[in-house]
């Protein structure tokens, strides 16, 4: 047996029952919202790496130049030994331009939501650094989990938390996350993680509703998975997907929009959508240099290092304790 196959993994996947459940609760409520976490199944896991392949997606592209042309000033932030954390590592691409650079990391605890697709990932990565002890963690990170403990005692934790990914939180959400975080790392440990900044709308806007489709497809992958796991009967010819930037709050909100009267029925109940009715399923806060520091103080987080690109579109950012 390889090393690769003899990958442990600390399992907290969602299951179907909890799912149910938080769907019924999103279509309970006015406005009805489904979870963003939900988006990222396999499919939509394997969708969203095409979605980061697009030219109109800049976060991804602009965050990967940013770590592969400071990596070096990056891992001497995190410094040597230290068990490096992802959260929602996806495909855990960005993470090898860190890894790449770090000395003798203790290990690598990748923690995603979608069990297959991090099986996947954790072996390629255990196969591409095979002397970085590889630890994935199937869990929603918004929820308490323990943190694996590698073979090699580290000197300290460091959360990475690449894409944005914040973003996608209320602001109250995130100084929830950010403070569970510093509780993670203790005050010798630190966070590396995207902010994406504010910038013109009509750039933003294509970010999200690109040409090709594909992220239309990803949001319409929610209700392929309700109707596969939840035998739900949505028709997926009557929703479209919405990107909509507010301005006045600095925000893109995404969901999907019943393009008639219909009724659905979910589990063992059914609901009526109104024709041109949204389900937001997702949103994304831009953020200034000063409004994502003064949050992340609210966590007791401070700001140590700011790497923008050229354009000041997207920024990586290392925090401590305070």
């Amino acid at each position: 047996m390889s090393k690769t196959d003899a990958l442990p993994v600390q399992d907290h996947e969602v299951t179907t029952e909890t799912f149910l459940e938080d769907v019924y609760d999103g279509f309970d409520r006015d406005p009805r919202w489904l979870p963003s976490k939900y988006l990222y199944d396999e499919v939509g896991s394997k969708l969203f790496d095409l979605i980061c392949q697009l030219d109109e997606y800049y976060p991804t592209r602009t965050e990967t130049k940013i770590l592969d042309q400071f990596g070096t000033q990056i891992a001497q932030c995190i410094g040597a030994n230290a068990l490096l954390a992802e959260l929602g590592s996806g495909s855990s691409t960005k993470t090898r331009l860190v890894l790449d650079r770090l000395e003798t990391p203790a290990g690598y605890v990748p923690i995603d939501i979608s069990k297959e697709h991090l099986i996947q990932s954790a072996k390629a990565l255990q196969d591409a650094y095979p002397d970085t002890e590889v630890l994935p963690v199937c869990a929603d990170y918004m929820a308490e989990f323990v943190l694996p403990k590698p073979s090699r005692q580290p000197s300290h934790a460091v959360v990475l938390f690449p894409g944005s990914t914040i973003g996608n939180l209320e602001p109250d959400e995130a100084v929830s996350l950010l403070e569970r975080m510093a509780r993670v790392t203790g005050t010798a440990g630190g966070l590396l993680l995207g902010v994406d900044l504010q910038k013109s709308p009509e750039i933003l806007q294509r970010a999200y509703d690109d040409s090709e489709g594909v992220t239309a497809a990803f949001s319409l992958n929610y209700l392929v998975r309700m109707n596969r796991e939840l035998g739900a009967n949505f028709d997926i010819g009557l929703w479209t997907h919405q990107a909509h930037y507010n301005e006045e709050i600095g925000r893109i909100e995404i969901g999907l929009v019943s393009e008639d009267d219909q009724f659905v029925h979910v589990g063992d109940r059914t609901f009526k959508f109104a024709a041109g009715e949204l389900v937001r399923t997702e949103h994304a806060y831009k953020y200034t240099l000063g409004s994502f520091a003064a949050l992340a103080a609210r966590a007791g987080w401070k700001v140590q290092q700011v790497w923008q690109d050229e354009q000041r579109r997207f920024s990586v950012q290392y925090l401590e304790v305070d």
